[in-house]
């Protein structure tokens, strides 16, 4: 979403890629510039042009990081935004975490092999330096296309331990695999699934006290990644 993107973008000094790297009629906009001698993008979904508001789901995920990919060459790609948290899982708000896995909840196909498939696990690159590094947290992601949940999705979700919930993380590591790229997953927590849910002035405030967080860590992690190989992390 904007609220989650501007921040980092302002903090890293980033600009609009104009002209555009990804052009229409893909929605998503790109942000590019260096951070400690690392060459840094920022992509964006873009707004709804139906309903104006931030294009969100797995689908524009999908998209967005199957372009950028192509335009960009990343030699790593960071998902990077808010989430749910489980506190069973040792979460709390305002809580960044590093993934370890992903996972689909809402995409339940009882039949053989296909249910494999719609579960979609898959391992995200595997960083304890730098974790031990930032004092960060870290779980398993699970994604879905919906804010809410069903009695099915928390059976998922608590059998394959997700200590996170959001809406995208999982369609960006299956666009990432295609080109064999490495996807991290940096999340900061703006509610507890598995507690009371906020109302939605509450979630907006959490949204950018979260925001906030992510602001103040990703360059860490950005510093961290700077000269160093996959393996050091």
């Amino acid at each position: 979403m904007e609220a989650e993107a501007k921040p980092l973008i302002q903090t890293l000094e980033l600009k609009e890629d104009v002209p555009a790297k990804i052009v229409g009629p893909a929605p998503c906009v790109t942000f590019s510039g260096e951070h400690q001698g690392l060459s840094v993008h920022v992509v964006w979904n873009g707004r709804c042009k139906d309903h104006g508001v931030d294009n969100v789901g797995t689908v524009p995920a999908s998209l967005s990081t199957y372009l950028a990919v192509l335009a960009f060459k990343p030699d790593v790609v960071i998902s990077a935004g808010t989430c749910g948290g489980f506190k069973a899982q040792g979460a709390a708000i305002g809580d960044v975490f590093l993934g370890t896995a992903v996972i689909n909840h809402d995409r339940r196909i009882p039949l053989p092999s296909f249910d494999k498939y719609g579960l979609g696990h898959a391992q995200l690159l595997a960083t304890p330096h730098l974790q031990a590094a930032l004092g960060l947290k870290s779980g398993v992601v699970s994604s879905g296309n919906s804010l809410d949940y069903t009695d099915k999705c928390m059976e998922i979700m608590t059998a394959h331990g997700a200590a996170l919930k959001e809406m995208e993380a999982a369609a960006i590591a299956w666009a990432c695999a295609l080109y064999k790229v490495p996807l991290m997953c940096v999340k900061a927590v703006t509610d507890i699934v598995d507690g009371d849910r906020p109302t939605a002035e509450e979630f907006l405030e959490n949204l950018h006290s979260a925001a906030a967080a992510l602001q103040s860590t990703l360059p860490k992690v950005l510093g961290y990644l700077a000269g160093k190989e996959l393996a050091q992390l």
